[in-house]
């Protein structure tokens, strides 16, 4: 299994319009962040994980040509207002994209982006989307094993999403025991890490750590990152097998819970 950081960023991004600070002006195309989602590459099919503003750009820029679903943690601005930028995946595959989420948030979707889900005028295109409500802990696609996991974005319920070795688990303040305990044994996580400062509604650097710590996976991946993060500084403060993720890393993962 293959998975690219799309976007690393917090949900302004990074740099941050109107700032001048020393890591929005800086020359490390680490320090350039796009809003966060991740793309997860199996037996030739792959998975987009939210679609952040920038999603043209990403997928331009990380070269993936197809995408063959789309899975949600949660229906903030940040994750899914790149939505109609699938439209070009429906061309070239020629049929329409399932969509995997919460009934909520799937329900948020048909609101923010009525004119997908109505007749319109022919011209101009729009996405063609089939809506899955996710409703239990486990999705089985394309032979993979996905575990979906409740996390709290503040007092927001979100999605955490385990693949084998692997999870992806952004936005989030607090993970309730029963979760921890499901994402243990983990190869690779990829961790909401918003900056060294507490904020109310996602893991500072030291709440991040601490999670590492109670789970132990072998590496983890810091990711949706504010401007108050210089990858080069703080990668260097943090522990062995812990690092920053940046816009277009790419980690190959090895047992991905095949069905």
């Amino acid at each position: 299994m293959r998975v690219t950081i799309l976007g690393s960023g917090t949900s302004h991004g990074i740099p941050a319009v109107g700032c001048l600070c020393r890591v929005c002006a800086s020359p490390d195309p680490r320090d350039r962040r796009t809003r966060p989602s991740i793309v997860v590459e199996w037996r030739g099919k792959s998975l987009l994980i939210d679609t952040a503003p920038e999603l043209r750009q990403q997928v331009i820029r990380s070269h993936v040509r197809r995408v063959d679903a789309i899975l949600y943690t949660h229906s903030h601005a940040d994750h899914v207002f790149g939505l109609d930028d699938v439209r070009r995946f429906n061309e070239m595959q020629e049929g329409e994209l399932p969509v995997f989420a919460r009934p909520d948030v799937l329900a948020d979707l048909e609101r923010a982006f009525r004119y997908v889900f109505v007749q319109t005028q022919a011209g101009g295109g729009k996405p063609k989307l089939a809506l899955k409500p996710l409703e239990g802990e486990r999705l089985e696609w394309e032979g993979l094993t996905i575990e979906a996991i409740e996390v709290f974005h503040g007092v927001l319920p979100v999605l955490a999403f385990r693949f084998g070795g692997f999870a992806y688990v952004t936005d989030t303040s607090r993970i309730p025991p029963e979760s921890l305990d499901r994402l243990r044994g983990l190869d690779t996580l990829v961790l909401d890490a918003l900056r060294p400062e507490p904020h109310p509604t996602h893991f500072s650097i030291d709440e991040a750590l601490e999670v590492v710590a109670e789970i132990r996976p072998r590496r983890t991946f810091f990711t949706h990152m504010a401007h108050t993060v210089e990858h080069a500084v703080i990668e260097r403060s943090l522990p062995a097998g812990v690092r920053l993720a940046y816009d277009g890393l790419v980690l190959e993962t090895g047992d991905a819970g095949a069905g």
